[in-house]
């Protein structure tokens, strides 16, 4: 979690979630709110903020990229891949292995464990439709191209495209539902003369795996592609269902538009306080804005090194390289949409010095549950974030990639704990059950 960055904004990118209507948020509150305004202690400037949170994400629209996104049967088989360890290398870990439902879809770790050891924190994936890039460094610029990316990592689940096509369209039951949503898939005698082991290696052509993905024929690469960009726009329908629910946040946000105390009963006094310091004195909101609590954007904001010294992880820098470089991109011949407008943005990505060291802020949505904090899990607990920005002890400074006006924030303990109560009720009352295991093949 890059925790409520100070600074300005890194390159200003577009989001998916759907802010509050403009003149609703622009406008002066109701006789009815602003009496209940005055009640609770707020002032104009911190109702219009906190208005500005919106108080709840929109419904998702289609995705152009990928045509089955707002599929159910596609959703079905996405849910199915997404708890099924055959897609690892050696069938011992899934999707889920590290994207645990009962974790808010994230595994408690600081630092991600596959089948070996990654070098970043795992986000959550819940309301994760709503960004517009993906991972802490931006390497992916949809939910589909996102999942096909760790299936291949050795150290997260090791496999590869031609070994996860086998396991789909060789399972009976699985192929029948890919063919539902795709229709007509390649035939069982294919599939058995496919590798087992075969995936492009950019970076190491002789590699084993690279070099039987470059025997096999064209067109045998290209089915092969086409089957992996589905089983990911499969899991991406899955995905784009995973919601943590409302928040207390939400309620009351509601409450003070429409002037309904039950509503804003939903955060207690010491709660209230430190939503006041989230959009005054913290400055929090300066980043995680929104319904979404999210600006969306890259920064770099000094977070602390494990075992200390410089930060060695160039973020955003490299990432904006990966997802210009990716097959599966928005802009790629598997993309539904190649010229979109998301596609294009992808495109014009220029990747600059400023960006190094930079990472996604990440949405606050669940953030109470989601534990420990920043890109490589280096804070245990809201209360070492807080305490963090408060003092920016052992903070790293990245010279002039820095956030230009991060300062620490001076609270006092009083202020702590009420910012850290305000950010322990960041958590939603879930969503669909049925959505958090893989369901029961017919």
């Amino acid at each position: 979690m890059a925790a409520m960055p100070l600074g300005g904004c890194g390159d200003r990118a577009s989001t998916d979630a759907t802010v509050a209507d403009d003149a609703a948020v622009a406008a002066e509150p109701a006789a009815s709110a602003a009496s209940l305004a005055a009640e609770l202690g707020l002032e104009a400037e911190e109702v219009r903020a906190i208005l500005g949170l919106g108080g709840r994400l929109e419904p998702l629209g289609p995705e152009p990229t990928n045509r089955v996104a707002t599929d159910a049967t596609a959703a079905v088989l996405g849910q199915r891949l997404f708890f099924d360890t055959r897609l690892s290398g050696d069938g011992s870990v899934s999707c889920a292995t590290c994207h645990e439902p009962g974790r808010a879809f994230t595994d408690g770790l600081a630092i991600a464990e596959g089948l070996g050891t990654g070098t970043r924190n795992t986000p959550t994936i819940l309301d994760a439709a709503h960004q517009r890039w993906f991972t802490w460094d931006g390497r992916a610029d949809s939910l589909w191209s996102q999942a096909l990316q760790p299936m291949e990592r050795p150290h997260e689940m090791g496999s590869t495209r031609t070994g996860i096509v086998r396991a789909v369209l060789g399972d009976p039951e699985l192929r029948r539902e890919y063919e539902a949503v795709f229709g007509s898939a390649p035939d069982a005698a294919w599939l058995e003369n496919l590798p087992e082991r075969a995936r492009p290696v950019p970076q190491a052509p002789d590699d084993p795996e690279a070099v039987a993905w470059s025997g096999l024929s064209e067109g045998d690469r290209l089915q092969v592609d086409e089957a992996f960009a589905n089983i990911g726009k499969a899991m991406a329908a899955y995905q784009r269902r995973l919601t943590g629910g409302e928040l207390p946040l939400d309620r009351f946000v509601r409450g003070l538009r429409e002037g309904d105390r039950t509503l804003t009963a939903a955060l207690d006094a010491r709660e209230l306080a430190g939503l006041r310091l989230f959009v005054g004195k913290a400055g929090c909101i300066d980043c995680h804005d929104g319904p979404l609590l999210s600006d969306g954007e890259f920064h770099a904001i000094g977070a602390p090194q494990v075992g200390g010294g410089m930060p060695s992880d160039a973020g955003r820098y490299l990432g904006v390289d990966i997802v210009k470089a990716d097959g599966f991109n928005a802009a790629s011949r598997w993309s539904d949409a190649p010229r979109s407008e998301r596609a294009l943005q992808t495109m014009r990505l220029a990747r600059t010095p400023e960006t190094w060291g930079r990472f996604r802020t990440p949405s606050l949505r669940q953030v109470a549950a989601t534990p420990p904090y920043m890109h490589a899990g280096q804070l245990p607990d809201l209360a070492a974030v807080v305490r963090f920005y408060s003092t920016l002890e052992g903070a790293t400074i990245l010279d002039h990639h820095q956030e230009t006006v991060l300062a620490p924030l001076g609270l006092d303990e009083a202020e702590v704990e009420a910012l850290v109560a305000f950010l322990e009720t960041l958590r939603g009352e879930g969503g669909d059950p049925a959505l958090l295991g893989p369901p029961a093949l017919d």
